[in-house]
């Protein structure tokens, strides 16, 4: 059954949500990882939480801090909200999307939420939202506190266009409130979306993490891989953002070969965190 409009205010009445609550006053600063994004030539930075400790590993602050566009990461935010909400009923559940009005998606029509998050679908989650109303959905996203929560009135994009913007600070305390189910969502919905979000699971580590990449106001490309990696029951928390400038790379690809240099460099995926 469809929430209704009623129930996303009662939500956002609650209270803002702060995602920023890995703080970073009291990191540690680890310059030592500014190699990792030189050799690909690129500018960004990195943000570790060790949950057990409560102790936090950072490089490049300023940029930690700052907000940028979400893209595809914010995938995350519409999956929780269509699942809790009945608009999406499971990860398997088929969805048309509008050909006619999201004409640059040439694939499988119609889509589940397992495809469209996997492969980044944003006519998928903008289909979702205009069936939802993008007036309940803003309650949604007030109530979670997502970034500056600035989504406009248009349904298509908004995660895209450099109108929300959401800091890599901000990107782990989300990470964090999903893997613990402290998200306002139903603990069954937070757990449809850890899953969707799971790359590998051996008997060393779990790794688990949404990537995406997308244009700022300066045209510069930027990378995104937002997750958390388990050893021996003991989870980390890992954001890492890439500002690529103009360069003619894959800026998703180099922030995921950064993100595994780093985490190696640290000594995971060998199981014995």
């Amino acid at each position: 059954m469809k929430m209704n409009y009623f129930f996303g205010i009662v939500f956002a009445f609650l209270g803002t949500a702060c995602l920023s609550n890995c703080s970073v006053n009291k990191a540690n600063i680890d310059e030592s990882l500014k190699s990792h994004f030189d050799s690909a030539k690129v500018k960004g930075c990195f943000t570790l939480l060790d949950n057990a400790s409560g102790e936090i590993t950072v490089y490049n602050m300023s940029m930690d801090t700052a907000r940028k566009l979400p893209s595809s990461t914010f995938h995350i935010i519409p999956a929780l909200v269509g699942l809790e909400t009945g608009f999406i009923s499971s990860e398997n559940e088929l969805i048309q999307i509008d050909s006619l009005k999201y004409n640059t998606w040439k694939g499988k029509n119609p889509l589940d939420l397992k495809t469209a998050f996997q492969w980044h679908v944003d006519p998928f989650f903008s289909s979702v939202l205009e069936k939802m109303g993008i007036d309940t959905f803003k309650q949604w996203i007030d109530s979670i506190g997502y970034g500056n929560k600035s989504i406009g009135a248009a349904e298509e994009g908004f995660w895209m266009n450099n109108q929300l913007k959401i800091s890599p600070d901000e990107q782990l305390g989300l990470m964090k409130k999903l893997y613990f189910d402290q998200l306002r969502f139903r603990k069954s919905v937070q757990e449809t979306v850890r899953n969707l979000m799971l790359k590998e699971d051996n008997n060393a580590y779990r790794l688990s993490y949404i990537s995406a990449k997308g244009m700022d106001e300066k045209n510069n490309q930027i990378g995104w891989i937002c997750g958390w990696i388990e050893e021996n029951k003991h989870v980390f928390f890992f954001v890492t953002m890439v500002d690529a400038g103009k360069q003619k790379i894959d800026a998703e690809i180099a922030t995921e070969k950064i993100t595994r240099n780093i985490l190696s460099k640290y000594g995971f995926f060998l199981g014995k965190k």
